[in-house]
Formats: structure tokens, C-alpha cells, sequence
């Protein structure tokens, strides 16, 4: 593998030896999990100065093919988990395994709480009424994706309680066991910080940018049967949304006479401080 660089382009040196760098990444000179050489090394392999390396793996890091340990060195990491929880009716498990991942979830809390008014109000259950809570840590290839909360009204799903869902999907449990079929749902995502709790299980700074998804799915009678709160790494997932073009059946307000509009995903704009509480 060629390391050197053009002294003669016009191409900044950083740039050059990121390029070199992102190379040797996706021909397999290095692989997911294995460690760069040091700033040092790397300044004597492409005879460069240190604030050049430190810009290339810096540009690195910010595009997610490197990642920065503390006390380790920099690490080549994969591609971004692409999730399609959005637009589907899955679950976390269901889409991993569809991508061909082996997703592994440790279970932080499985227990019976009354429900807050706030939890009540998404199932449309009286408050302080029976519910099991549900707090996951989800892995792909042993790195901490998201941590989601549960809840879902005991009544419909007593068997869960016990349950163990380390390997298994909730939804194919609700399905199969329980006969509850989940047919709709609504989803909304929004960018927060990461507390100091999250931080520490997902393995990222605090106030690091995580992408939350919030969930109430529902049966075809109606019932509300899950309410579900995740936050996902915003440096190791993309979420992904199928459009669909349709024809409308009348013209659009205001004079547009096109037969053409889009479906898509209801979107909202959400101002709030960064810095809120969650």
C-alpha cells in the first residue's frame, strides 16, 4: 500500500493522508475493531507533521470509520447500523437480524411499576395501573447501539413478567405467546444530548448526540399496547425512509393543479435548549 503523498498537489497533505488512511480501511489493511498505528508512527510513515495526522483522523472520526479510546489509541469501527424503525412495524431485534447482524441485548430492568400519568395517557390506561417496565441495552458486534424503555399494560401481557428476552424479539413474543398483534403504530424522532446515565451505558461522552425515538403501537382494535422510549448512538446509526410518489385525488390549495403529491412521514420542527432535561 502506497503511503506517501504529493508534496506537489495542490490537495492539502490532512486530505491526502486521509484519503490513504480511508483506503487501506476498505481494502482491509485494517479491519472493524483493529487499532491504527500512533500519531507518531503515522507522522514517520507519511513524513508529515503531527497536526496533519491529527486532521486526518479527526475527519475520520467525525465520518465514523474511526473511533477514539481514551488511553487505547483509535480504532477502525464499521458502518453505520442502518435502521429502518421509522417506516416499519419492527423491533430492534427483527430489523438487526434482517441486516444479517447477531444483535445482543442485555436486560437492565424487567419489573411491574404502576404507570405515571405520563405513561397512562400513551396507553390509555388509568394512572397508577399495572405495567411492566422494560429497560434494554442493545449490542451489535459488542458495541452499545441503543437503550430503550418499555412499557406495555400488564393485563394484555402477564406472561412477559418472567420472560427472558436476551435473545429473543419482544414483538415475536407478543405475537406468538400473547396473541397480540401489533398493526400500527406511531413514531417521532428527535436529536437530544446524552445524559450522564446514557452516556455511560452507550459508551459515549455526556451530551453527545444521540437520535431518540418515541413509540405507541397499536392493535387493529385500537388498544394501545407498547409505549416505548430509545435513544440510539447518532455516530453509529442512520436511520433510513422509503418515499412513495401518489396521485392526489384533488388539486392542491392555493391554485397548484399538479396530480402529483408525495407520501411520506408526518415531520415537525422541534425547538427546545439542548441542554433539557429529559
Amino acid at each position: 500500500m502506497d503511503l506517501s503523498i504529493d508534496r506537489d498537489s495542490p490537495i492539502p497533505y490532512y486530505v491526502q493522508v486521509r484519503d490513504v488512511l480511508r483506503a487501506g480501511i476498505q481494502d482491509g489493511r485494517w479491519q472493524v475493531g483493529d487499532r491504527l498505528p500512533g500519531e507518531v508512527e503515522l507522522c514517520r510513515m507519511f513524513d508529515v507533521s503531527r497536526t496533519v495526522i491529527r486532521q486526518a483522523l479527526n475527519d475520520l472520526v467525525y465520518k465514523g470509520l474511526l473511533v477514539r479510546r481514551k488511553g487505547k489509541g483509535t480504532f477502525v469501527v464499521g458502518p453505520k447500523i442502518r435502521e429502518g424503525l421509522i417506516q416499519k412495524l419492527t423491533g430492534f431485534y427483527q430489523d438487526m437480524v434482517e441486516q444479517g447482524y447477531s444483535p445482543v441485548t442485555r436486560v437492565l430492568k424487567q419489573e411491574l411499576v404502576p404507570a405515571s400519568p405520563r405513561i397512562a395517557g400513551f396507553l390509555s390506561i388509568a394512572p397508577g395501573s399495572e405495567t411492566i417496565e422494560i429497560e434494554r441495552l442493545r449490542f451489535v458486534h459488542d458495541e452499545p447501539i441503543q437503550l430503550t424503555t418499555t412499557y406495555l399494560p400488564y393485563y394484555l401481557c402477564r406472561d412477559l413478567l418472567h420472560q427472558d428476552l436476551s435473545n429473543q424479539s419482544l414483538y415475536a413474543f407478543l405475537e406468538q405467546h400473547c396473541g397480540l398483534m401489533i398493526v400500527r403504530g406511531h413514531r417521532s424522532v428527535e436529536a437530544v444530548p446524552a445524559s450522564d446515565y446514557e452516556a455511560g451505558l452507550l459508551h459515549v461522552k455526556k451530551g453527545a448526540p444521540l437520535i431518540m425515538l418515541d413509540s405507541v403501537s397499536f392493535l387493529s382494535d385500537g388498544t394501545p399496547v407498547e409505549y416505548y422510549h430509545a435513544v440510539h448512538r447518532g455516530d453509529r446509526t442512520r436511520f433510513e425512509v422509503e418515499l412513495v410518489r401518489m396521485r392526489d385525488r384533488a388539486p392542491r390549495p392555493g391554485g397548484f393543479d399538479s396530480d402529483l403529491g408525495i407520501l411520506s412521514l408526518g415531520s415537525s420542527v422541534v425547538l427546545r435548549n439542548i441542554g433539557h432535561a429529559r
